[in-house]
């Protein structure tokens, strides 16, 4: 079945429907990891978002009930060159586009993806429609250019949990599967911006217990919890319309130990009187090159994010720990006084490498600090 990708700049794709059939608008953004495309589907911060995988290739292993990072896919549509019908993987229980359909997520493959990227790279992530039900370029671009920006609009509210839960699943072990929690060491309220399941689980691997809460859970609500430390998760979207998260990020500083990643990190920055501003085209993929300002050690990180924070605009409240050496935008943070800092990748790293899975320690070493200090 005939598909059409439009733009809201009247660039327009024909290829072929896969996954579900119908109709979807979104940002068009494109990720250049090789594999993980099951993860990438079920995380919670491309909410709002047509993501384009640059590999031609997109599905060989098929699917898997293990390998999700939350409930169900968030993102609008789903863009390839090639989705693999026939995948061969031992742990695959279903080709890429059986799960599209089950999760009624629009999907388009046969075009050029090669010259799409080029173009966002050129012109800048812009708003998009896939339909396999409306085949007129031309009501496409224009209903591509009424639909909204992700400037501006907060879309935590779509993705966070209702309720708290508690966490207690480890990692992924070869052989073995996801391990069970021993005996905790810490205890730790994680706000749920968009949160990744692989974030809990390397929570859960440095001694945990994990308390998940909603965005909108009060400082005083989480402080009655007398936790060790606070984790600031990922998400989706404009950071500065979560008025109701940096305020309370701003109670919890200097009385617990605070953690951030991604969507975390640009939270923490504002709290702290920092600004934002929107990516051209955005990082998206699982080879960017971060270089640290202490030691000045490189890593190659997981990245996902299309805002960043403004250094200047920090001033003397924090100091900048981590810089991308591709543009040298703003990636590491850390305050001044209280015992607080972020990042803008993901050092949990599924999917990705693993170089930052120490950022996960430092989180343990300063809830041991705290807790000496309380003692």
């Amino acid at each position: 079945m005939k598909a059409i990708l439009a733009l809201a700049d009247g660039r327009v794709f024909v290829g072929k429907a896969f996954g579900a059939r119908g109709e979807v608008t979104g940002e068009v953004v494109f990720n250049t990891s090789m594999t993980g495309y099951q993860e990438i589907l079920t995380d919670p911060s491309y909410c709002g978002e047509i993501v384009t995988m640059t590999y031609p290739l997109i599905g060989n292993y098929g699917v898997n009930p293990e390998d999700v990072e939350s409930d169900r896919p968030f993102l609008s549509g789903f863009v390839v060159k090639e989705a693999c019908p026939y995948p061969s993987n031992w742990r695959s229980t279903a080709t890429l586009d059986e799960y599209l359909q089950q999760n009624a997520i629009v999907g388009i493959q046969g075009i050029d993806t090669r010259a799409l990227v080029r173009h966002i790279r050129d012109h800048g992530a812009q708003t998009g429609v896939i339909s396999s039900v409306d085949l007129d370029p031309a009501s496409l671009i224009e209903k591509a250019r009424r639909a909204p920006s992700l400037v501006g609009r907060d879309l935590v509210r779509e993705v966070t949990c209702k309720q708290p839960y508690h966490w207690t699943e480890g990692t992924w072990v070869l052989g073995e599967g996801y391990q069970t929690a021993g005996p905790p060491r810490y205890k730790v309220v994680a706000y749920d911006f968009g949160i990744k399941r692989n974030i809990l689980r390397n929570l859960v691997s440095i001694g945990c217990d994990v308390t998940v809460v909603p965005a909108s859970t009060t400082a005083d609500e989480v402080l009655s919890m007398r936790p060790d430390g606070v984790f600031l998760s990922n998400g989706p979207g404009d950071p500065e319309p979560i008025v109701y998260a940096q305020e309370n990020i701003r109670k919890l500083l200097g009385k617990v130990p605070v953690f951030g990643i991604c969507l975390g990190h640009q939270l923490l920055a504002l709290a702290l009187g920092g600004q934002t501003y929107k990516l051209k085209f955005g990082h998206r993929g699982g080879n960017q090159p971060v270089q640290r300002q202490c030691g000045r050690q490189v890593e190659i990180t997981s990245q996902n994010h299309g805002f960043a924070v403004d250094g200047n605009s920090l001033q003397d409240a924090a100091v900048l720990t981590h810089v991308n050496l591709n543009d040298n935008t703003i990636e590491g943070l850390e305050h001044a006084s209280f015992p607080a800092y972020s990042v803008q990748y993901h050092p949990e790293a599924s999917p990705g490498p693993h170089d930052a899975r120490y950022l996960f320690d430092r989180f343990a070493a300063l809830m041991d600090k705290h807790r000496q200090s309380r003692s």
